[in-house]
């Protein structure tokens, strides 16, 4: 019989979550108990966006989360070199500065 390690998690992934949710927009609150994370699609050209997740974090939970990106974040510049950092203007223009449509 196999010893279990009493400080390992079985934690189990279905086919489902496991395909992810794409996000390119996340909108962060917060209020004196919990942090809240919606992540967004957001289509070119398309006025409405709709939250695909949201995460409800501990205070606590949210600065490790703050932490484990910042560590993954270290470690993918140092194989793939620097994320280039484009900077958000205050009003998400809806054609993402690309070409508008016309009919």
């Amino acid at each position: 019989m196999e010893e279990q390690n009493p400080n390992q998690i079985n934690i189990e992934l279905s086919e489902e979550i496991a395909e992810g949710i794409y996000s390119n927009l996340a909108i962060i609150t917060h209020s004196n108990s919990e942090f809240v994370l919606d992540f967004i699609k957001m289509m070119p050209g398309v006025p409405k966006a709709k939250v695909k997740s949201r995460i409800v974090l501990t205070p606590q939970h949210a600065k490790r989360l703050m932490k484990a990106l910042n560590d993954n974040i270290k470690k993918f510049e140092q194989t793939h070199g620097p994320i280039k950092d484009t900077e958000m203007p205050n009003v998400l223009p809806m054609n993402f500065g690309g070409p508008t449509a016309q009919a």
